[in-house]
Order: C-alpha cells, then sequence, then structure tokens
C-alpha cells in the first residue's frame, strides 16, 4: 500500500475500508496478551474444543519445515508460570540484579501450546506465536 509523508508524519494513501493499527510495540505486546488470554478463557469453555480450534483456524495438520512427514495436532497444552521476581543484567558484572517481587505483584502468567507430531518429531507451537502471524501483531510476546 503506498504511504505518503505529511508534516513528517507517514499517512496512508488507500480506500477508507482499509483498516489496520500503528500500535507501538508494547502496545502490541499487550494487546497480543489479551488476544492469548481470551482465546485460553474460550478454549477451557469450549465444550467442544475440536470445534473451537477449528473456529479460530488452528491446523489440525501442518508440513514439517524440513520436508518430512506432516505433522499432526496431538495435544493442546496449558501452562501456567508465577513470575516472583525479575533478573536483569548487572553494569560492569556478569552476576544479575535480581529484584524479587512483593506479594501482591506476583502474577499468574497461562500460555498455550500446539503440540504436533509425526513419525520423525515433534514440533511445539506457541500459542503467541501462532496469533502474532494470524493477527499481524509483530513478534511475539
Amino acid at each position: 500500500m503506498p504511504h505518503d509523508i505529511i508534516g513528517g508524519h507517514i499517512g496512508h494513501n488507500h480506500d477508507p475500508d482499509h483498516l489496520h493499527s500503528h500500535l507501538k510495540p508494547e502496545n502490541e505486546a499487550a494487546d497480543l496478551q489479551v488476544l492469548c488470554q481470551q482465546f485460553i478463557d474460550g478454549f477451557r469453555t469450549a465444550r467442544d474444543k475440536a470445534a473451537y480450534l477449528r473456529i479460530a483456524g488452528v491446523p489440525l495438520e501442518r508440513a514439517d519445515p524440513d520436508g518430512g512427514p506432516s505433522l499432526k495436532l496431538v495435544d493442546v497444552a496449558l501452562r501456567t508460570d508465577w513470575q516472583v521476581g525479575t533478573a536483569s543484567p548487572s553494569f560492569g558484572s556478569r552476576e544479575l540484579s535480581y529484584l524479587p517481587f512483593p506479594g501482591e505483584m506476583i502474577a499468574e502468567r497461562t500460555n498455550m501450546d500446539f503440540v504436533y507430531v509425526s513419525s520423525d518429531r515433534k514440533l511445539r507451537t506457541d500459542l503467541r506465536d501462532f496469533l502474532s502471524r494470524e493477527t499481524g501483531h509483530g513478534e511475539p510476546a
């Protein structure tokens, strides 16, 4: 789609029915997290889990990226993690700077993996990767 630069701002030269957003990366990550949580909540409550996956466009079979036999979806795995602190590089040291969280900041994070198998391999696809490809939200969180 062609873009026009108007007063230092990139504008779009296209019809008004073309909709997309220009979110900052941190907003995209937050938006993706909301989509993931809603997807997981819907999956948990769906009476027909297979129908939910089909409606969402999750492939039940996919090509092997290395050209081997096709992979079949056999498991949907939910995992809950609790972030109890953060660690980051320290200036001038190989030791990490560690900050444990106070109780009220400890947060639950649930993630989902789609597990595909073939006679040659097992492949896990993270829900964030799937949704970021499907929605065009860039890199996963």
